[in-house]
């Protein structure tokens, strides 16, 4: 019996580029890095109330990104969405 060595179905994480690995995620206040493309906004709510939660896309990667900006939970912060 032979092993497909490359599975159609298989999902494809994309690979991280040097900057996007090192953002520390679910930290608040973290830095991003400048290749970080702003997009849209949103406010969410939470038990203290609304948080905004901004989309961002790496340029060199295309990485999605979201930062939840929220000044209750200190494990707000960078996160990859997608």
């Amino acid at each position: 019996m032979t092993q497909d060595l490359n599975p159609k179905n298989e999902v494809k994480t994309p690979a991280l580029c040097d900057s996007c690995a090192g953002i520390q995620r679910n930290w608040r206040g973290a830095p991003g890095h400048p290749e970080l493309m702003q997009g849209v906004n949103r406010k969410e709510p939470r038990s203290h109330g609304q948080v905004t939660v901004t989309k961002y896309r790496c340029e060199r990667c295309g990485t999605a990104w979201e930062y939840e900006n929220n000044k209750v939970n200190l494990h707000a912060g960078w996160s990859v969405v997608g």
